[in-house]
C-alpha cells in the first residue's frame, strides 16, 4: 500500500489505476498510441461517505470504473484517478 497523505471527502475515492496490458494474447506488443486506457484499479484511500450513502469500497479493493472517470491528478511521481463511488462499478 502507499504512504499518500490525503483524504478524499464527502463519497470520493483515491483509485490507482493498473498498468494497461502491453502486448496481446498472442504475444503481439501493443504500441502507446493503442493502448486503452484502464478501467480497473485499486483504491488508495476514501472519503467518510454523506449522510444518506456510506461507503461501500475500502482501501485495497480491486475496482471497476467507467473508461472516463475520474479526475487524474499526480501525487509524488504516481498517477490516480480521483473519482466519485457513483463512478465506480463493481468490486472484483
Amino acid at each position: 500500500m502507499s504512504n499518500i497523505k490525503i483524504q478524499p471527502l464527502a463519497d470520493r475515492v483515491l483509485v490507482e489505476p493498473l498498468a494497461a496490458e502491453t502486448t496481446t494474447a498472442s504475444g503481439l506488443i501493443i504500441p502507446d498510441s493503442a493502448k486503452e486506457k484502464p478501467s480497473k484499479g485499486t483504491v488508495i484511500a476514501v472519503g467518510k461517505g454523506t449522510k444518506d450513502e456510506p461507503m461501500t469500497v475500502q482501501v485495497g479493493d480491486t475496482v471497476l470504473y467507467g473508461k472516463y472517470a475520474g479526475t487524474e491528478l499526480k501525487l509524488e511521481g504516481t498517477d490516480y484517478l480521483i473519482m466519485r463511488e457513483s463512478d465506480i462499478f463493481a468490486i472484483v
